[in-house]
């Protein structure tokens, strides 16, 4: 079996310098194959809690790791402008030797925009913002030669970023969501990565498939794309431990979602369905961001099975 095992934190839910740098730490030691977060000013409801800024963050990140990939999932071009993003994006890529996965996405919570005084919009203008923003990313990112574009909602005049990413290729686009008839179009057209939420696996087959003639269309290979997908950790050293981290019914509730959680030999099955559905990687969420010892457990006993 072969497929990578990243951590996933949702930095807008209490997310500290110390937690992060204890976090990096361990999937850097560990033998994670990266470490992703969300980028969010707050949660879409309830009290706001630490929530150190995202770009900040994977500046430290790429300074105080050497191994791991990272990067954000995602970060919505509502309110994150393309030519800054592609600007930070270059420059800490750069400075991690091209470890970064950018990762964007259209926006969607309402309550984060309203707050902090960004136009969320419906969700026909969320995409057309999106692909204008996809198409400046793409540019300044890859093009060595000053870039044009005139959008509705962005406009470039022979721009170019000098600070370049050192693959050839510019940093890889990670653009993550289920949906046929938006994200997959925009996966064909513009993305690196395909990262797909909480996947049911009886599905996934089948939304590859559509994903592969639409790179077809595009005039793409198939492995143009790394597939990924994003999922719940969760383990327990056997059952008992595992009661202590997690009532049966939400365990239960999760399992019918397919994510691969439970005892280390439930996970590894998981994971080997994961791979024999054609996913490369997953995205695992840690939502205990203090619980070190659970990511312990998975590295001892899930990560030597899945190599």
């Amino acid at each position: 079996m072969a497929i990578d095992v990243s951590i996933m934190i949702e930095g807008q839910d209490g997310l500290s310098w110390p937690r992060w740098q204890r976090i990096a730490r361990a999937a850097e030691d560990l033998g994670f194959a990266g470490l992703y977060r969300s980028d969010h000013f707050s949660n879409p409801e309830g009290p706001y809690k630490d929530a150190i800024e995202t770009w900040v963050s994977l500046a430290w990140l790429a300074s105080n790791t050497a191994r791991i990939s990272f990067g954000t999932m995602v970060s919505p071009v509502s309110f994150r402008n393309p030519s800054i993003l592609a600007w930070q994006a270059a420059t800490i890529d750069a400075l991690s030797g091209g470890r970064l996965r950018l990762g964007v996405g259209a926006g969607w919570q309402e309550r984060e925009h309203r707050s902090f005084g960004f136009e969320l919009g419906d969700v026909a203008e969320r995409f057309a913002r999106f692909e204008e923003a996809l198409k400046v990313l793409t540019a300044l990112t890859r093009s060595s030669t000053p870039s044009t574009f005139e959008g509705e909602y962005f406009q470039i005049h022979d721009a170019l970023i000098e600070v370049r990413s050192p693959r050839a290729d510019g940093t890889p686009i990670t653009i993550g969501g289920n949906g046929p008839k938006r994200t997959l179009p925009l996966v064909a057209k513009y993305a690196d990565e395909w990262n797909a939420v909480y996947p049911r696996l009886k599905d996934y087959p089948e939304l590859g498939a559509r994903l592969d003639s639409m790179l077809e269309d595009e005039g793409r290979q198939a492995s143009a794309v790394k597939r990924t997908a994003m999922s719940r950790l969760m383990v327990g050293k056997d059952d008992a431990d595992l009661a202590t981290r997690i009532d049966a019914e939400k365990l239960a509730e999760l399992k019918e979602r397919d994510a691969p959680v439970g005892t280390p030999s439930e996970v590894v099955q998981k994971l080997g369905e994961y791979a024999e559905a054609g996913i490369q990687g997953v995205m695992l969420q840690l939502l205990e961001m203090d619980d070190i010892t659970m990511l312990e457990t998975f590295a001892a006993e899930v990560l030597p099975q899945l190599r």
